[in-house]
């Protein structure tokens, strides 16, 4: 059966990527709820950012990911549908709910989402500077801001204690802060302003250009890459 190139991951499929995120040896790398996070504040952004550029966000600064030509195929097809979907919810108008992990105690803390979320706004902090100073829109943000720095090491960071009546309406309205960046972005730098990542449907050509956007052949790039 074909699998439609923006068909939502299945949940064996998550676990399968968070798997794989989880096995890095890099403590930078990323999970899936960071990752879904992450891909969020790019999508949403005031520019697109190429994988080239976030791969090594995701995967913790290392260049080498895969033990194969196959895994890399497979790993790069559920990043990019992971994506995709991401962005067609947005584009459509709809609210992404957040991906989250729950704790020991099945809480969903959505730190780690947060994170995600502000390290996507970082790698444009110039571009995001116009929605955290505007005075109408850049509350949309304050939600995933109290979660990034709720266990900040400078106490002046940290917000009030967060009880967990109040963290489920933060999350709430983390989703919806989404959606308000996204459109902000969608009204003042124009609708060429949606990021999409390059979509593909099967498998990438070792002689193709690699989807990273390196401008490199796939094979000497992200498909040649080996984890030692």
């Amino acid at each position: 059966m074909k699998v439609l190139k923006n068909s939502p991951l299945t949940d064996a499929e998550l676990d399968r990527l968070g798997d794989f995120l989880n096995a890095g040896e890099s403590d930078n790398a990323m999970n899936i709820e960071e990752l879904d996070g992450f891909f969020a504040a790019l999508i949403a952004g005031p520019e697109t950012v190429m994988p080239s550029e976030y791969y090594p966000e995701v995967f913790g600064g290392e260049m080498s990911y895969f033990e194969t030509p196959e895994e890399a195929n497979e790993i790069l097809g559920l990043l990019m549908r992971h994506w995709n979907g991401i962005a067609q919810t947005l584009n459509s108008g709809d609210v992404h709910v957040p991906l989250l992990l729950q704790d020991e105690a099945g809480v969903a803390l959505a730190n780690d989402w947060a994170i995600g979320f502000m390290r996507g706004m970082y790698l444009r902090h110039d571009g995001w500077a116009g929605l955290i100073e505007d005075e109408e829109h850049g509350g949309c943000l304050l939600p995933m801001m109290m979660l990034c720095h709720e266990h900040d090491e400078d106490p002046e960071m940290r917000p009030e204690p967060i009880s967990p009546e109040q963290r489920e309406k933060i999350v709430v309205h983390m989703a919806a802060g989404l959606m308000g960046a996204y459109s902000y972005f969608r009204k003042t730098h124009g609708a060429h302003a949606f990021a999409r990542e390059p979509q593909r449907n099967g498998k990438v050509g070792r002689n193709e250009p690699c989807p990273c956007g390196s401008g490199t052949k796939y094979k000497k790039c992200c498909g040649g890459a080996t984890v030692n």
